[in-house]
């Protein structure tokens, strides 16, 4: 019997995204074949992260890389490590960042819920620009001698009205300010392991468990190998701020087999795979009434694949979110996401979709908008 029906839960069939609320993303099974092998034997873990951050820094092209457990975790460590540096008290008197850097500049349009991960450390968050504009003079007028660290959140919804990376990198190098970079989901491309890093970012941050396909409670720390090595100090086995984010030698194993099967991926031939799939929903839903269905490139937050795009005519179908309720709570539950930028639309996600499940979002689709035509 399968673990799920033991359970009594049922499985979802994710056409959404990699969502942390439906675990992430489908392990493939190198990953899942190397946790079960590092559950076998006791290691000594400062030495197991030691080699497998030499070897994932070899493999993403960057100086150093640390195993942490879970993106929001990494924003922390490298809060943490941008405040104390190599300071063994400051680092054991954290949350209380009295006598020390402890304001980290963040842009007002990228303000969001991870926020905590850095607020938890005793940070400041400092606020520059507009939600629509921000300009050179509001980034060096916030920096100071209180200033610990630059934040940037990557992908391009969150870029829109923020500062061009490649701005803030140069008026933090010139200060000897580092850069913190949020990249949890900005995979694929591939190029994105070191393209924050050779712009010049102290220290970015990728999910374990988002497009690499790792343990969904990993993280990778890259770049810079003094605030790569501060974040360490931060984090488990040791105590301090990060003894609490806790990361197994199971997924410490299981992301460097990720990082190391993501990176030896054929890109082009996955891309072509998720093409197929969209072009598959586009054909299925062409020339209906009431639809109007077509590729959209890229995804969410930039990410180079396509999603297929639906939009409903309210005149013709009932409320978008009445259908995607439907499709939540039928048999079998079907997680779609909705449009953002309007109350009409619904996008299938081929990324977290398997193919032959395809066919089944697209007949349980069709029976669902038949059902909420109105009149």
């Amino acid at each position: 019997m399968h673990i799920y029906d033991e359970l009594q839960i049922q499985r979802l069939i994710n056409g959404h995204d990699t969502m942390t609320y439906m675990g992430g993303s489908r392990m493939p099974p190198e990953g899942v074949e190397a946790m079960g092998q590092a559950s076998e034997a006791f290691v000594d873990i400062p030495e197991l992260q030691q080699e497998i951050g030499r070897r994932i820094a070899a493999l993403t092209h960057n100086p150093a890389a640390y195993v942490c457990g879970g993106a929001a975790a990494g924003l922390a460590l490298a809060a943490a490590a941008c405040m104390t540096k190599d300071d063994p008290g400051k680092r054991e008197q954290l949350p209380d960042t009295t006598g020390m850097p402890n304001e980290i500049i963040v842009h007002r349009c990228q303000r969001n819920g991870y926020d905590h991960a850095i607020r938890t450390t005793g940070a400041k968050l400092v606020e520059i620009g507009y939600f629509d504009k921000t300009s050179v003079e509001q980034l060096q007028a916030a920096i100071s001698e209180r200033t610990a660290a630059i934040f940037y959140f990557a992908g391009t919804s969150f870029e829109q009205g923020a500062l061009p990376f490649a701005t803030v990198a140069a008026e933090a190098k010139q200060a000897g300010i580092p850069v913190i970079v949020d990249a949890a989901a900005q995979l694929p491309p591939v190029s994105n392991l070191w393209t924050y890093t050779e712009q010049g970012a102290a220290l970015v941050l990728f999910s374990g468990g988002k497009g690499l396909r790792g343990p969904q409670n990993s993280g990778l720390v890259l770049g810079d190998p003094d605030y790569v090595r501060r974040c360490a100090a931060h984090s488990c086995p040791n105590h301090g701020i990060g003894r609490s984010m806790k990361i197994s030698k199971e997924d410490i194993v299981g992301l460097y087999a990720a990082v190391k099967r993501f990176v030896h991926l054929d890109h082009d031939a996955e891309k072509q795979r998720y093409e197929e799939r969209v072009a598959r929903v586009v054909e299925a839903f062409q020339g209906r009434d009431g639809i109007d269905v077509r590729r959209s490139y890229p995804a969410r937050l930039g990410q180079t694949y396509p999603r297929a795009l639906l939009w409903l005519d309210p005149g013709v179908y009932k409320s978008r979110d009445d259908v995607l309720w439907a499709l939540r709570h039928g048999d079998p539950p079907i997680e779609l996401g909705p449009y953002e930028l309007d109350q009409e639309s619904i996008y299938v996600n081929p990324l977290t979709l398997a193919d032959d499940e395809v066919d089944i979002v697209i007949r349980r689709l069709s029976e669902v908008l038949s059902q909420g035509r109105r009149g």
